[in-house]
């Protein structure tokens, strides 16, 4: 019986090792994880951590040093052009070449991928659409936006209809706009396919991704969904909650010292969302660890009469990353 897609693996990686000439410190050390087919990981660490290394062994642009890599099967050393027949690659500085329209690069690419004049059509019919480049594609590259240019990137990766997209930085310098739509591409194909991204804007992670490793001096240190991440600090560090109430200011300031009156909750403070303006009757609550006051909040609210709107647990995976990263961070910063 064929395996089911949702359990096929399509990317393994066993103690992967790259240590590179002239430095004894490994950047990959003795790294291993599977990615299954509809899975979108988000892989994340700080700069020097070993993404790009990984992510350049797994297009077999790089040879390990040790360990074991396959992608949909295929060994990425030993079986380099079978693999990358399954792999759309975008590295972090686009592949483009800038003297060309974008329909004259793409079909550079059906040639180069092998794919017929009928098969090259359809598909550039379709990444046309995924991407939104259709009315560029008489364009000259480097007359385009970023924006575009990470578009026409795109649509090469996408353009042999791939079962793994391994994408370096993808929406590094887009605008919130363009963002958005990269985002989109990435979790329509990740609905049936693997993809693997790497970023440094870590709300597209908790946006975007299903799951998440995070790597540090060469070796993972978390491997997780967001949400789980996020609950391996409230057990260090407790619970902090959102809470937010309606009213004027006498409603709000009941409010709150009812809140201060919760056994267990050990600060209150506004909170403001990123591009949010302050309001006044929204707060961050702390709570002791091992402690999940939700329900003591929302009694508590009752009983001064306060009109409750939210209550919502807030781990931002900018701090989980900052807690499990933060020998190499440190390190980075005593050798700037």
């Amino acid at each position: 019986m064929p395996e089911q897609a949702e359990q096929r693996v399509m990317i393994h990686v066993d103690n992967l090792t790259k240590v590179y000439q002239g430095n004894p410190k490994p950047a990959v050390a003795g790294i291993s994880f599977d990615v299954h087919a509809g899975e979108v990981l988000g892989f994340v660490g700080p700069n020097g951590a070993g993404k790009t290394t990984t992510m350049k062994i797994l297009v077999s642009f790089l040879a390990p040093t040790g360990g074991q890599a396959t992608v949909a099967g295929y060994d990425v050393y030993e079986q380099a052009l079978e693999a990358r027949k399954h792999i759309g690659y975008l590295p972090e500085d686009t592949p483009l070449y800038k003297d060309m329209t974008v329909l004259e690069y793409l079909e550079f690419v059906g040639r180069v991928r092998g794919l017929s004049k009928e098969a090259f059509r359809k598909s550039l019919r379709r990444v046309a659409e995924q991407c939104a480049i259709g009315p560029r594609l008489g364009h000259l590259i480097g007359e385009l936006s970023r924006g575009f240019r990470q578009r026409v990137g795109l649509a090469q990766a996408l353009l042999h209809d791939p079962d793994v997209l391994i994408l370096d930085e993808p929406t590094s310098g887009l605008d919130p706009n363009q963002i958005v739509e990269i985002r989109n591409i990435i979790k329509e194909f990740g609905r049936e396919k693997t993809v693997i991204f790497s970023t440094h804007i870590l709300p597209e992670v908790q946006i975007t991704c299903s799951r998440v490793i995070v790597i540090s001096d060469g070796k993972i240190v978390a491997d997780d969904s967001p949400t789980e991440l996020g609950h391996i600090l409230e057990k260090q560090r407790g619970m902090e909650l959102v809470v937010e109430f309606a009213g004027g200011s006498s409603e709000v300031d009941a409010a709150r010292a009812a809140l201060e009156k919760v056994s267990g909750v050990v600060s209150i403070k506004p909170f403001i969302d990123a591009g949010e303006e302050q309001r006044p009757g929204r707060f961050l609550v702390g709570t002791a660890v091992g402690s999940d006051l939700r329900g003591e909040i929302f009694r508590a609210a009752s009983g001064a009469n306060a009109q409750l709107l939210e209550i919502s647990r807030h781990a931002p995976l900018e701090d989980v990353f900052r807690h499990m990263t933060r020998s190499q961070t440190a390190a980075g910063a005593q050798g700037a």
